[in-house]
């Protein structure tokens, strides 16, 4: 059986240290987990985590880490050393699929000032080295727990809660049996049109507060209603500003495979316009006999989905406003950063917006031209 470590890598041996001292994290940890601490922090600075601090905890981080990933692109150590690590997996098991958990920046929610150019370094390289980015950001799930969860004072046990959720939800095939199984190289094969759009809106149903579970029936057709709820995006963006590339629903529990594959068609049908039409049969469906624990069934949701390029042009613009006056530039170059990186990086999440933005133009009427112009120049 295959037993991946649990790996804590803080580059400030405090933070460990503190860990160890709540009752309430040790006892979540499994006993195979592996700490891995320095000796200060990366003060929220990229090129902390990715240079000097980072760099100096890389060997340690390799001996024990896998496969998956999930990291903060806000702060230093999440941004800097997880991208480092990532590069380092990505050299080490280049047949693997790198699959990222990424917390990006929120359009409201920020501690951190300088949270746009770590965010932007970090997703320069997430275009290159992952093959399969789940974009999460705290205001979406913020939202969810106040909106929908009903939750007064949510705290980070309920955000992760909704995190950990989708993170099974994607990954449960790789544990479980299933009428139909769909792993993580099937689901970018599927998931991904073009290598360098692999980043993903995720997705999870049900969500209900707890006073209304009672009310509430759980059957496949109201999964399939909430997993294409905007409201249940754990994402800041709206996927009714774009068009669905590709889309991934992966439901849990025991239920008619037939049920699910008129729900998905209805519902592929009934939104036909938020799908591209030049992808035909772009829903790639999966489902597991294991539901999770307390629930009779669940659904987790995937979408590529072009309107995700509002993230990063939100991230892009302030930026933009910052490294034009070089504002906090200093720290970075201190640890041996070039401003050239910083214009690469620029410049590379722009064309990824572009990229976006000219598939979400696209139509079967223009693709159908330019392929007869292809003949004709032929």
């Amino acid at each position: 059986m295959n037993m991946a470590s649990t790996l804590l890598a803080p580059t400030m041996g405090t933070v460990t240290c503190n860990w160890n001292a709540s009752m309430s994290f040790s006892s979540l940890m499994p006993s195979h987990s592996v700490q891995v601490a320095g000796q200060c922090g990366a003060g929220n600075n990229w090129a902390k985590g990715y240079y000097t601090e980072g760099a100096e905890l890389m060997e340690s981080v390799m001996d024990v880490v896998r496969k998956e990933l999930t990291h903060s692109l806000g702060g230093g150590t999440g941004s800097g050393m997880g991208i480092l690590l990532m590069g380092k997996i990505h050299e080490e098991y280049s047949d693997r699929i790198i699959n990222t958990f990424s917390v990006l920046p929120s359009p409201k929610v920020s501690d951190t000032v300088v949270e746009p150019y770590n965010a932007t370094l970090s997703v320069h390289q997430l275009i290159e080295n992952a093959d399969e980015t789940f974009c999460i950001d705290n205001e979406a799930l913020y939202n969810i727990c106040s909106r929908t969860l009903k939750l007064t004072t949510p705290t980070y046990g309920d955000l992760n809660h909704l995190v950990s959720a989708t993170m099974s939800g994607v990954t449960m095939c790789l544990h479980f049996p299933g009428q139909l199984n769909a792993d993580l190289r099937k689901l970018a094969v599927n998931m991904v049109p073009f290598p360098r759009l692999h980043f993903f809106m995720p997705g999870f149903a049900p969500l209900t507060s707890r006073g209304s579970q009672q009310y509430r029936a759980l059957t496949v057709a109201e999964l399939t209603q909430q997993l294409f709820d905007a409201k249940n995006m754990m994402a800041a963006c709206d996927p009714c500003h774009g068009r669905y590339l590709t889309m991934a629903a992966i439901f849990r529990g025991r239920m008619s495979m037939r049920e699910v594959d008129e729900q998905m068609f209805n519902i592929q049908n009934k939104n036909s316009s938020y799908f591209a039409e030049w992808l035909p049969h772009n829903v790639k469906t999966a489902v597991c006999d294991i539901p999770p624990r307390g629930l009779k069934m669940s659904a987790t949701f995937t979408g590529n989905n072009t309107a995700i390029q509002e993230l990063f042009k939100r991230v892009s613009e302030q930026f933009t406003g910052m490294f034009r006056r070089k504002a906090f530039l200093h720290w970075y170059t201190g640890e041996g950063m070039d401003e050239m990186e910083f214009t690469e990086a620029e410049s590379n999440v722009n064309d990824l917006v572009s990229e976006y933005q000219q598939y979400q133009d696209t139509t079967a009427a223009e693709e159908e031209f330019e392929e007869c112009a292809e003949e004709e120049v032929a």
